[in-house]
């Protein structure tokens, strides 16, 4: 089968995206029978594109290395991101436009949008998650589609569609994690001497910290995170305003010199259970012992226990992420749409 693509949001995560998809072009026709053209594209900064005969890849991801806009590129012009989605004609739609902490929009009506116009929708947004998650798989399922968010929480690693698709039945009960790679980070270079305000410098220097770093050292991110995977995998809608939260700036090198010198580690830790009909969810900073798995974590590794009413404890592990492994998350949920 040939499925048209469209990429709305083409920064870090959705370049990986589409050079991965140039690397697996002739995987996905020699094993799964996959065939694509991607026929549109739209950045924050750099413009939109849509061709319906298919863009040269290749030359959009240069054109963009190289900072030139996209229009040129088009044969049919959009005035904003609701309108290039539908003018796109595209089968799928790769939603990747910036998180909004608050309300998940305008994320939630691009996928609102692409959803009723029959497209399958794969996201590594956050926001609609926790913000329209029911009301968007409803949708879904109505239209015939599928909307998948693998790589909302840690990246590419199958944490959603484990509990999709392997484990029938099992309920889940609670779960401990480590879930912001950048927090993980600072805390591990500030044990090695450097200040938190340097640690955060390195974050933003390599790329994983914004410009501003409130999500992550205030907890917000890993907040909408236990949001996420308690509205999907309890079943529970949880906002990120319900999760009780603390981050790391009040940290200190002497906190951390002190829990080094008694074998333990601070670490940013998010939890969530089941108290009857809701959830309990909280991030806060933890003084982890050597005992614990999570003492080893470092950088920005991730880790997640799983605690089900038929598998006891369930432990997941991803080593040093970054944006290609989101766009490997990304490019799986494609697949499994459209085999589904």
């Amino acid at each position: 089968m040939h499925y048209k693509l469209a990429l709305l949001g083409f920064g870090n995560v959705g370049r990986c995206l589409g050079e991965l998809l140039l690397r697996k072009q002739a995987e996905l026709k020699e094993t799964y029978e996959i065939t694509f053209s991607v026929v549109g594209i739209a950045t924050g900064s750099r413009g939109r594109a849509i061709h319906p005969a298919g863009l040269d890849l290749t030359k959009v991801l240069e054109a963009v290395k190289a900072g030139q806009a996209l229009e040129q590129f088009s044969t049919v012009p959009s005035s904003d991101s609701i309108d290039f989605i539908k003018k796109s004609g595209a089968d799928v739609l790769f939603e990747n436009s910036p998180v909004n902490y608050a309300t998940g929009q305008p994320a939630v009506d691009h996928i609102r949008t692409a959803l009723e116009l029959g497209m399958h929708v794969a996201t590594a947004n956050k926001g609609p998650v926790v913000h329209a998650w029911h009301a968007l798989k409803a949708l879904a399922k109505s239209k015939g589609r599928q909307f998948y968010h693998e790589s909302t929480v840690m990246d590419g690693a199958p944490i959603f569609s484990l509990f999709r698709d392997s484990l029938p039945a099992a309920k889940l009960l609670s779960f401990r994690a480590i879930l912001n790679s950048t927090t993980n980070l600072i805390l591990s270079r500030m044990e090695n001497g450097e200040s938190f305000d340097e640690a955060v410098k390195y974050a933003q220097k390599i790329g994983i910290a914004e410009t501003d770093p409130s999500g992550d050292v205030d907890g917000w991110d890993a907040a909408i995170k236990i949001a996420a995977l308690s509205t999907v995998l309890m079943n529970i809608p949880v906002k990120p305003a319900e999760i009780d939260r603390t981050g790391i700036r009040e940290i200190s090198a002497e906190m951390i010199a002190a829990a080094k010198a008694e074998g333990k580690r601070y670490k940013l830790i998010c939890t969530a259970a089941r108290e009857g009909k809701t959830v309990k969810g909280k991030v806060s900073p933890e003084l982890v012992p050597m005992s614990s798995p999570f003492y080893s974590v470092e950088g920005t590794t991730s880790i997640v226990e799983f605690r089900t009413d038929s598998l006891g404890d369930l432990t997941l592990i991803e080593t040093d992420p970054g944006p290609h492994t989101t766009a490997y998350g990304l490019l799986a949920d494609f697949i499994n749409a459209v085999r589904s």
